[in-house]
């Protein structure tokens, strides 16, 4: 089976209802941000913690150079080929073997639910528990499914719901950072700790250590790839992307490399681990009188920004996939009057509850991480592969020892040497397994039907 583009080459899907295109720079920028922000610094930073001890800081720094490389990709292929698939479509044109699109959009798509179904598990955790004791898996359900309902809205709601959140989010960050800066200047605190590797031994332990948790707090920089689903929903995508793009990985990897030296500095690494709320820690040992309340409710609605771009993200991927044949026709379905993909919401909404009833965050962080890797190592590829299909129209070109770079760094990141829990392999493998089986299904009806 050969994708049929025509669909999304006019940007219009083959039952005439086109996406709109309501975002615009500014609020890309801040949809960015707001992608990369959330659970992962939020809810994981503890358990990076965990795996490399007090330098917390040297993950998230060698995470940002692996998001940039990558990122770079990203920026290029999108500009070049502004439509709603992603990388999906980037492999599809780039090796034009439509089994190995598939897997890859299956992944795509499966780790933004994992990542949004870590976020309903960070929202039922330690911050909603100073609040109120309710069965964690319950509410993770019914925040799925309200995030769904919002999503079914419009795409207009749901960025101005993530631009608010986005607000939030960063403000709960500021927070920190300001704890951090009187830490410092009355002297509280322990420096010592910014240097300590507790990794679990010396020479190669130490590496398999630093891949270990950098594989994990890469989970925090995932989300700027989910923003190039928007490109049929987005004004002059091939200038708004780059700026958006990069502005974006920056704010935030500079963010999460101060945050990690307030966190060691304020709090043991084990305190640290120990907590699905590790910010919340930090909170309570600044020295300083803020609410811990009220920044519980600020880490609420971050998690939650980051489901709901997931979400979002994961069904425009089905929608995509749809119009490039790779997934059936059905799953283009859009609601007429909300001009949103009723079919992608409610098929992606089913999968996360799935996962959200059978994962806990740390495993669920890791596995989005390591599905992401996997595809940005195919992604850095295929860049360089399309070299050879120039278009028409002005886009930005990274220089071509990124994409090598990043296709490097990716697959070191996804390897064994990462140090990465069994779980992680099993659960990633079941996703993959459950998509070649869709896979050999969707195969079947279009041979049926002559397609």
């Amino acid at each position: 089976m050969t994708a049929d583009t025509s669909s999304t080459e006019s940007g219009t899907p083959d039952n005439g209802t086109p996406l709109k295109r309501a975002i615009g720079p500014k609020l890309m920028i801040l949809f960015v941000i707001g992608d990369i922000l959330g659970t992962g610094i939020y809810a994981t930073t503890g358990k990076v913690a965990g795996k490399i001890g007090g330098a917390l800081w040297l993950p998230f720094a060698i995470g940002f150079v692996v998001a940039v490389l990558t990122a770079a990709s990203y920026v290029e292929l999108v500009g070049k080929y502004p439509k709603a698939a992603g990388a999906a479509l980037y492999t599809q044109k780039a090796f034009k073997v439509p089994f190995v699109t598939f897997i890859v959009a299956f992944m795509v798509m499966c780790s933004g639910l994992s990542s949004a179904s870590a976020a309903a598990r960070a929202f039922s955790g330690d911050y909603l528990q100073e609040f109120v004791d309710i069965s964690p898996t319950l509410i993770s359900i019914l925040f799925i499914l309200a995030l769904a309902a919002l999503t079914l809205r419009g795409v207009s709601e749901s960025v101005k719901t993530n631009v608010v959140l986005t607000l939030v989010e960063l403000t709960g960050l500021v927070i920190i950072l300001a704890i951090g800066v009187w830490a410092v200047i009355t002297g509280d605190g322990e420096p010592s700790r910014l240097g300590d590797l507790q990794t679990g031994g010396t020479g190669y332990a130490v590496y398999t250590g630093v891949l270990g948790a950098t594989a994990l707090a890469f989970f925090a920089f995932v989300g700027f790839e989910d923003s190039v689903n928007m490109a049929e929903e987005t004004r002059d995508p091939a200038r708004t992307f780059p700026r958006a793009i990069f502005l974006g990985v920056a704010v935030t990897g500079t963010i999460y490399v101060l945050v990690g030296l307030v966190s060691s500095l304020l709090v043991d690494y084990k305190v640290l681990e120990g907590s699905s709320g590790p910010l919340l820690e930090v909170v309570k040992a600044g020295g300083v009188d803020f609410p811990p309340k009220l920044f519980a409710l600020i880490a609420l609605f971050a998690v939650t920004n980051s489901a709901l771009i997931n979400i979002m993200m994961a069904s425009r991927l089905c929608y995509g996939m749809a119009n490039e044949r790779i997934l059936p026709r059905g799953m283009a379905r859009v609601l007429p009057h909300r001009q949103t993909p009723i079919a992608g919401i409610l098929f992606v909404t089913a999968i996360a509850i799935g996962l959200v009833s059978t994962g806990e965050i740390e495993g669920l962080g890791d596995t989005t991480a390591f599905l992401l890797l996997c595809v940005f190592a195919v992604v850095n590829i295929a860049v360089l592969v399309l070299r050879r299909n120039p278009v028409p129209h002005a886009h930005f070109r990274t220089p071509t020892a990124l994409p090598v770079l990043g296709a490097i760094t990716s697959v070191i990141l996804a390897s064994p040497m990462a140090d990465r829990e069994a779980d992680v392999y099993i659960r990633a493998g079941v996703l993959v397994a459950i998509g070649i089986v869709l896979w050999g299904v969707n195969k079947l009806v279009l041979r049926a039907r002559g397609e």
